[in-house]
């Protein structure tokens, strides 16, 4: 857990609230899984935001569209006047190392004073015939939805649940990645100094 020192330093006063990039229940239950992790009393809530990158992210695509997320939660954050501590993006992509192509998913998480902290899942390889389609702009998503016949296959445990078969879900996969996102505000003392 946080110490009560780094708390305080969040102006946090009873419960945190989160606020994640999506209203996918897939994505919010990831971001109260992880926090709860080291944070007590939390809220999460999804605010549906763009990413402004292509609906199926390829590679660096799949950090920006993330950042995006968070950065838009913090500015609409500061508008409403929410009092949020934290804003996630989370975003699914694709990306191509040592000659193959790796389904990915990528955390961007940004505090109220506008730190950042990126985490990747776990990688899980794509089949040819899935990577065709995604090079071409078809979501992952709705590939696997072809696959499985299953056309919310992608708010439940995604692609790598049935490559899986339900050993490894969508969630899982985010939950780690917001984990290691989160390792700039464990280790402040760290990745606060300038080099």
């Amino acid at each position: 857990m946080f110490s009560r020192k780094y708390i305080s330093n969040l102006n946090i006063i009873s419960i945190m609230k989160v606020l994640v990039g999506s209203k996918n229940p897939v994505k919010i239950d990831a971001a109260m899984e992880a926090f709860s992790s080291y944070f007590k009393d939390i809220e999460v809530e999804g605010i549906e935001v763009g990413s402004s990158v292509p609906d199926q992210p390829v590679d660096e695509e799949t950090f920006e569209g993330a950042e995006h997320r968070a950065k838009v939660l913090k500015k609409l954050d500061d508008k409403a006047k929410i009092g949020a501590s934290f804003f996630v993006g989370i975003e699914g992509g694709v990306i191509n190392i040592y000659s193959k192509w790796f389904g990915i998913g990528v955390a961007c998480i940004m505090d109220n004073k506008g730190n950042i902290g990126f985490g990747t899942s776990p990688m899980f390889e794509l089949w040819t015939g899935a990577v065709e389609k995604v090079l071409e702009g078809i979501e992952l998503g709705d590939v696997m939805a072809e696959v499985t016949g299953d056309a919310q296959i992608k708010r439940k445990g995604g692609a790598v649940g049935f490559l899986t078969d339900g050993v490894v879900e969508r969630k899982d996969l985010y939950v780690s990645a917001l984990k290691l996102a989160l390792i700039p505000f464990l280790k402040e003392d760290l990745y606060s100094k300038k080099v």
